[in-house]
């Protein structure tokens, strides 16, 4: 797949966004490939972002795994900045502005508003989906409700790898 269908329409875009990457990961096998065309189908996508990635769980750690973007922090311990905190409690969680965020980790300082979403393999947590913005207030309604239907593709490619 060389070119993705766009439109107009920033909505018709989320829907898009969606089924290209279940398509890209029907029959995908490893979770690196996986993964690292998720990030690029999101950076794709979802205009106005300057990151787009994934962060695994080890213990009580979230490590860097494919992203699309500068490069990020490798380590992110539970509970400390919008990624450990997300995963931490289990919850998405989107900052309007990352500069008002309490333990805000920025790696990117261009970045002013994120959103982040435990990702789960069976009930587990397996790690998050973080996405961050140049732009404050970027993540209204729509993109949560899309990206929430994208961690339960996603969720469901992990099941199916583990």
């Amino acid at each position: 797949m060389t070119e993705l269908p766009k439109s107009d329409c920033p909505q018709e875009n989320l829907r898009l966004m969606t089924e290209a990457a279940a398509g890209l990961i029907a029959e995908e096998d490893d979770l690196i490939s996986g993964l690292s065309n998720l990030s690029a189908v999101i950076a794709a996508y979802l205009p106005d972002i300057n990151w787009a990635g994934f962060y695994l769980l080890r213990g009580d750690v979230l490590f860097l795994g494919p992203f699309q973007g500068l490069p990020a922090c490798t380590r992110i311990p539970l509970g400390k900045g919008v990624c450990g905190t997300a995963a931490a409690q289990h919850r998405v969680i989107v900052v309007e502005d990352v500069h008002t965020f309490p333990g805000h980790i920025a790696c990117d300082a261009a970045s002013n508003s994120e959103i982040v979403l435990p990702l789960y393999i069976r009930g587990e947590l397996f790690g998050v989906l973080d996405i961050d913005s140049p732009l404050k207030a970027r993540f209204g309604p729509h993109e949560v409700a899309a990206l929430e239907r994208l961690s339960a593709i996603i969720g469901d490619f992990l099941s199916r790898l583990d």
